[in-house]
């Protein structure tokens, strides 16, 4: 797919850490809820959580965990179809606790993709979380209609690698039939970051509670968020100083 530059058309969001800081409270607190149902003895806390989260993916994260703590076992018969389970629960924890309200949107991100259906660009998703746990978190703070935003969402297993693999954004792009060049992506992560360039795609990255200290070098936009009426965001971009609340005007004029 060329990546010839154009008119902006589609923004591309990350879920986890990008629309909402889901990690340390969500997914995190659903992970030990799974472990507790299954009788085990791990206890993934914020600085362990933070460490684990360089591997992308539920299920991957946590064979690493077990290969780490128990090689062998993790190697055992069955073993797949344990972390196959613990995903699961962790999935029915984690929709539950978002739709208790727990988790809230970053501040500037219903603005921007209001303001983004409201000028005509196309929305779409590109993440390792479940479909479940997407559905779970945009009508939790959307509305039951919050799907309906996205018109593609790459999620899950839809593709076989998780990022930093380009694979979920190339299948996004796919399906929304344009360049990378006609479209900017969202991510608070450098495996997020990575994916993205390598699908060829121009990258605004806000960095989130686990990401902060990481280095996003190369990104178009290096921010702490998209800023607000209370509060400006501040950062890089193009690897200059800004200052400011993040809208469509910037965008435009930062892809063109």
């Amino acid at each position: 797919m060329s990546a010839a530059r154009g008119e902006l058309r589609a923004l591309i969001f990350d879920v986890d850490g990008t629309l909402a800081e889901t990690e340390r409270d969500g997914h995190r607190i659903a992970f030990n809820q799974a472990f507790a149902d299954a009788g085990l003895d791990w206890h993934w806390d914020v600085p362990t959580y933070g460490r684990l989260l360089a591997i992308t993916g539920g299920k991957e994260r946590m064979l690493h965990y077990w290969q780490e703590i128990d090689p062998q076992a993790a190697a055992a018969p069955g073993a797949d179809a344990l972390i196959a389970e613990l995903h699961r629960r962790k999935t029915a924890h984690y929709v539950r606790l978002v739709a208790e309200g727990g988790i809230a949107l970053r501040p500037g991100v219903r603005r921007l993709l209001e303001q983004a259906r409201g000028a005509g660009l196309r929305l779409a998703i590109a993440t390792t979380t479940t479909p479940d746990n997407v559905q779970a978190l945009l009508q939790a703070t959307l509305g039951p209609g919050g799907m309906e935003w996205f018109e593609v969402v790459g999620a899950g297993d839809a593709v076989p690698r998780k990022k930093p693999d380009p694979g979920i954004y190339t299948w996004v792009l796919d399906r929304l039939g344009l360049a990378a060049g006609h479209c900017l992506a969202f991510e608070d992560s450098t495996n997020g970051l990575r994916a993205a360039h390598g699908a060829g795609l121009r990258t605004v990255v806000t960095t989130g509670t686990y990401t902060r200290d990481e280095d996003f070098t190369g990104a178009l936009a290096w921010l702490d968020g998209l800023g607000d009426a209370t509060q400006a965001a501040s950062g890089l971009v193009r690897g200059q100083p800004w200052q400011g609340v993040v809208g469509l005007d910037e965008l435009r004029q930062w892809a063109g």
